[in-house]
């Protein structure tokens, strides 16, 4: 075992070290990332709307559209707590677009074109809303999206007011790797802190240096928490943003209460009576703000420049009364100044980011929380000699439970890998793919009443096919056929193979005439086609179709599927190689029980 003075100093090299890697520039590191949108425009205010109940601000060009570099705070503000700003989308090959937004001040719109696609928040009639949390924002596009313009409207009375973060289109399943990438670090160190929190509680319990274990245990619960709450990951462990942000703050602004309670543990005299005052001033705010906040009084939001104002006064004057009595403290006692040293600016530098002050970037907090909390418990620790036997099987604990987390975030990591939203043979969706987008357009067209129709189609005599030219032939048929559904339905969010020789198109805010248009020249279009396989040529191929449209069909569109379904069947009873709109007719003729003939 090493000696007492020469532990402390390797730990004090130690936290040097781990200060300036993580300080060397990000460059260094920093993986390619997609472009972010740029070209920029704003203007302040909110627009009036024309004869169609649409705002007048998406359409033409206006003298009053200003280019701005960021869309984060533009200049000018001067009270408006209205703002809108536009851009182009960039073009890509995407297979799932979706727009990644990391943070919107304070509730927002999204237009595609003169198309809302997306909402956050609820406007009132005045176009000002209460504040929602601060969640991550995953938009869904349409493929044929690039080259359209992107209008988004912003309501805040915060200090802030726009896009935070990063901005930029991605795959899907790119951005849920980069959360559970971003999140898995934070994860790990705030279980890390959360055990080492749950120690230091039963070392207050069962020991001495109660004070100094509880000010420990303080800490670690209230920066533990916080980390949980601020990692992207949180979205995915359970939803409602503002509950998360309310745990947030609680957690913050415990932090200077925690860190004056050990300051004030070790310091003495004049220091020791300042930093007492402090965080009772901290502890007081703590108390009020979330009383008021619980009671609806304030908005949650207010309270956090608030307090990032008092902890930019109150946590340098901390560090400096620690610092000016550093010579006079003892070897353990320098290492807790040196590792608060290294925490301090890492907590100003991410408030300064939150608030603009620093260009947007990742502040590692987690490797100071990590650095402040182990160099606390090592002091204490080495102060409770006659507790070494149970430390040792608290330690092996710990272990267990570190690598207990890092398999499971490990098993998340492969699980989210492993998913797989497309079908192998023909590349269109999958049916899983099909019935979240499903979901998500129902959703979608009884929110905003908009129309939604879904094309049902089936090649004829496919089993034929199988029987005479063989199963490779029918899989050449498939993936033929699919490419042409892509070429002729070009632009829909969800063309799907269903399952085996059935194929299924959602059409967004189509009606049934244009639905049914669609389908006839797609089938027109598929008879006519000439299809091979290795040099033979086959036979006629040709698609029966259904088609069933919500509302014109059915207050409820999760049965278009059901209503499609029954008109494809009449379609191929009726003859085949054509397109059949769902009508009541249908059941009353019976055609309903026909799925039992082989077709």
């Amino acid at each position: 075992m090493l000696p007492h003075w020469l532990a402390i100093r390797h730990c004090t090299q130690l936290l040097l070290i781990l200060a300036a890697f993580v300080l060397l520039p990000s460059g260094l590191t920093a993986a390619a990332q997609p472009l972010p949108l740029q070209n920029w425009e704003f203007r302040w205010g909110d627009s009036p709307l024309d004869s169609n109940n649409q705002p007048q601000w998406l359409h033409g060009n206006f003298s009053e559209w200003q280019s701005i570099d960021s869309p984060f705070n533009p200049p000018g503000r001067e009270g408006h707590e209205h703002l809108w700003l536009r851009t182009t989308l960039p073009a890509g090959d995407w297979n799932d677009p979706v727009l990644f937004i990391t943070s919107i001040n304070l509730i927002g719109q999204v237009y595609l074109g003169d198309t809302l696609i997306y909402q956050y928040g609820e406007f009132d009639d005045l176009g000002k809303g209460d504040f929602a949390g601060w969640p991550w924002h995953m938009i869904d596009l349409p493929q044929d999206a690039a080259g359209q313009p992107l209008t988004f409207r912003f309501y805040s009375y915060y200090t802030s007011i726009g896009l935070w973060g990063q901005i930029q289109v991605m795959e899907r399943s790119d951005v849920l790797k980069q959360v559970i990438h971003d999140s898995t670090k934070d994860l790990a160190v705030s279980a890390l802190v959360l055990v080492l929190a749950i120690l230091a509680t039963i070392f207050t319990l069962i020991g001495p240096e109660r004070r100094g274990f509880s000010a420990i245990a303080l800490f670690a619960y209230a920066s533990g928490l916080m980390l949980i709450a601020e990692t992207p990951a949180r979205q995915l462990m359970a939803d409602g943003a503002l509950a998360w942000d309310i745990l947030r703050a609680g957690s913050y602004y415990t932090l200077p209460v925690a860190l004056g309670l050990l300051l004030s543990d070790w310091l003495e005299g004049t220091a020791k009576r300042w930093i007492t005052r402090l965080w009772i001033i901290h502890l007081v705010y703590l108390v009020a703000t979330m009383g008021l906040v619980q009671l609806g009084v304030i908005s949650l939001s207010i309270t956090f420049p608030i307090f990032d104002v008092m902890l930019a006064i109150t946590l340098p004057m901390m560090l400096v009364l620690a610092l000016m009595r550093f010579q006079r403290l003892k070897v353990e006692q320098r290492l807790l100044v040196v590792s608060f040293t290294f925490f301090a600016p890492l907590l100003l530098a991410d408030m300064a980011v939150a608030h603009g002050f620093i260009t947007w970037r990742n502040v590692p907090l987690s490797y100071g929380t990590l650095a402040f909390t182990l160099a606390n418990a090592a002091i204490f620790l080495w102060h409770y000699r006659h507790t070494q036997q149970q430390l040792a099987i608290a330690n092996e604990t710990l272990e267990q439970q570190v690598a207990s987390r890092t398999a499971d975030l490990d098993k998340l990591v492969q699980e989210l890998e492993g998913l797989s939203f497309k079908d192998p043979l023909t590349g269109l969706h999958n049916r899983r793919h099909f019935d979240t987008a499903f979901d998500h357009h129902c959703q979608r067209a009884q929110q905003y009443a908009s129309q939604l129709s879904v094309l049902m189609l089936d090649i004829d005599h496919f089993k034929q096919i199988n029987d005479v030219f063989g199963h490779d032939t029918g899989d050449a048929v498939l993936v033929e056929v699919a490419r042409l559904l892509r070429q002729h339905l070009r632009g829909l969010d969800v063309i799907c193979r269903f399952g085996g020789e059935e194929f299924i198109a959602l059409l967004p805010a189509t009606s049934q005439i244009a639905a049914e248009s669609r389908a006839n020249t797609l089938l027109a279009s598929i008879s006519q086609e000439i299809f091979t396989h290795e040099g033979t040529a086959l036979r006629q191929i040709t698609l029966s179709c259904g088609i069933a449209t919500y509302p014109d069909h059915t207050r409820d569109p999760k049965k278009l599927l059901r209503l499609a379904d029954e008109a494809l069947y009449h379609a191929k009873h009726s003859g085949r190689n054509r397109c059949v709109v769902w009508e009541e007719s249908l059941e009353e003729q019976s055609y309903l029980f026909s799925k039992q003939q082989t077709l």
